[in-house]
């Protein structure tokens, strides 16, 4: 990919305060995006925003839940009065909640749907609404996991969100190729973040299951990510790539 490839893009990019979201915006952003950094934590997105603008980027933050319908439009107002138009929604922002399925509670499971499911369903109705009025073409992305194809334990309210975005971004190619809007998904496996490092045996553990003989980096994420917003991808719609090391071809259990 060119530096500078996102030049005169806006993009949306939710739960982007650290981990995978924080360099999928740092990284367009530092290829010309403008960029709307979204966090739930204040002080998240505003350390984010900094930092990026501070390497030379163009982000502003607006902190809030992206579950929320309001919220979310509240988003693409700002994105498009900030900048003058929005053209890439990247729904990175997540939530899991382990647990056994016999014993689930319904207050998690509401809470793993509103954020991974409603909210990246919302993000992307709002985002194809504007885009559309723009006649600009453009991008959305929503963020998958290994989860959505292989089971693992005590997550199957989050591997089952996880494969409905991917369904729901080929259902969108129907409706919004015609406006040129391209839907696509990344799912990662494992990968190194703020949260994976918390776990003592995490690296350790995915380096010695995983062909390629280590977890995956925040930065192995977000090239997938912006191959897939990029103007090289405009006849790539519908589709999802998965980022594990080859880890799904081979399912080695981590428990």
């Amino acid at each position: 990919m060119t530096a500078n490839n996102f030049t005169g893009q806006v993009a949306i990019v939710t739960g982007a305060g650290q981990g995978i979201g924080f360099e999928i915006a740092k990284q367009i952003s530092l290829q010309g995006a403008a960029v709307l950094i979204n966090d739930v934590d204040p002080q998240l997105a505003a350390n984010a925003a900094e930092t990026i603008n501070r390497l030379g980027g163009n982000c502003i933050d607006l902190a809030g839940d992206a579950a929320d319908i309001d919220f979310i439009q509240q988003m693409v107002d700002t994105a498009v009065q900030q900048f003058g138009k929005l053209t890439i929604a990247i729904a990175n922002a997540g939530i899991t909640l382990f647990g056994s399925f016999l014993d689930y509670p319904e207050p998690s499971l509401q809470s793993v749907m509103n954020l991974n499911l409603q909210g990246s369903f919302f993000l992307a109705q709002r985002t194809a609404r504007q885009i559309i009025k723009q006649k600009s073409g453009g991008s959305i992305l929503f963020m998958s996991s290994v989860t959505g194809h292989q089971a693992h334990q005590d997550l199957a309210a989050y591997g089952m969100t996880k494969a409905g975005l991917e369904m729901l971004a080929k259902s969108l190619v129907v409706e919004l190729s015609p406006y040129h809007i391209t839907v696509n998904t990344v799912a990662p496996g494992a990968t190194l973040t703020e949260r994976t490092m918390e776990d003592t045996g995490y690296q350790d553990t995915w380096s010695r299951i995983t062909p390629m003989g280590r977890p995956g980096t925040v930065q192995d994420v977000a090239n997938a990510v912006l191959f897939l917003v990029s103007p090289q991808a405009t006849q790539i719609t519908g589709q999802n790539i998965i980022v594990d090391g080859g880890w799904s071809a081979v399912s080695t259990s981590p428990y």
